[in-house]
């Protein structure tokens, strides 16, 4: 069994960070260990959230490990809270990811054209560094725009997205996964582009009129167990993006669904047979 560690934050109640990643890449057959960054009572659509801070504790945790002698197949990085924690995971990467480690790095840091409170420039920067150091890289526009510097563009084509990527590969040398690209109003999906061959590759699946915290958090999770099990990148990018959309019908059909979740235990199944079914 595979064995990958996901570095992000806990958010007690909410349906995102490591309350996604850990049953959703170990629906997807491997062993999920996790490094908490922070505790949050409820993820930050909440009002009066707490939050409680756990960098002094990252290197201590992993000291341990090493010192068991521990070893992941993968490293998935989720929301990371300052750079004083980017610059200790980047350290936790070069001891742990060394070999045929797959390290994926999901830049959670900004939406909608604007960067989350408490993120600036210079935060940019930084996880640009993070970025470098992945094999697989799955930002959304808007954060893709920040790092390149480019106009972020609600009303985009094809070339705009291409140029975004392209420009990613000037610091990024691993596969870039542009997540949330749409080119009609009834489709959503993944580009992605393999800085190794110089291609492009694209998958798209219907797209529902309503937005749910967490999907990003579900794409990634679902990427790094789809590689795990063994797909190839264009297979996991496919399953990733047909596994959030099911989620988000199935929520749907819940009448008593909250925005500020989705129902993904209920799709954990179609996950599953999706993972053994489709075979390389």
């Amino acid at each position: 069994m595979k064995r990958v560690l996901t570095i992000q934050d806990i958010s007690c109640l909410g349906k995102c960070s490591l309350t996604v990643a850990l049953p959703v890449i170990s629906a997807a057959g491997s062993e999920t260990v996790i490094l908490p960054t922070a505790v949050l009572s409820t993820h930050t659509m909440f009002q009066g959230v707490t939050f409680r801070d756990l960098t002094e504790d990252i290197l201590p945790i992993t000291s341990h490990w090493k010192k068991e002698q521990i070893q992941f197949d993968g490293i998935y990085t989720g929301y990371l809270g300052s750079i004083e924690q980017v610059d200790l995971i980047l350290q936790v990467m070069a001891e742990f990811g060394q070999g045929n480690t797959v390290k994926i790095v999901d830049p959670v840091m900004a939406d909608r054209g604007k960067l989350y409170t408490g993120f600036n420039m210079t935060f940019v920067e930084k996880m640009k560094e993070l970025c470098a150091a992945a094999d697989v890289v799955l930002p959304n526009i808007t954060e893709a725009s920040f790092m390149t510097e480019l106009p972020y563009k609600e009303d985009y084509g094809e070339d705009y997205i291409e140029e975004l990527l392209l420009q990613m590969s000037a610091f990024c040398k691993g596969k870039i996964g542009l997540t949330g690209v749409s080119f009609g109003a009834d489709e959503i999906g993944v580009m992605v582009y393999d800085t190794q061959t110089g291609t492009f590759f694209r998958y798209f699946t219907k797209k529902y009129p309503v937005a749910f915290h967490g999907t990003g958090d579900i794409f990634a999770s679902t990427v790094t167990g789809a590689l795990m099990k063994g797909k190839n990148i264009e297979d996991a990018f496919a399953v990733a993006v047909d596994f959030t959309a099911e989620i988000i019908r199935v929520t749907l059909e819940n009448p008593n669904h909250r925005t500020y979740g989705v129902d993904f235990e209920t799709a954990l199944p179609y996950l599953w047979r999706r993972l053994s079914m489709d075979k390389e």
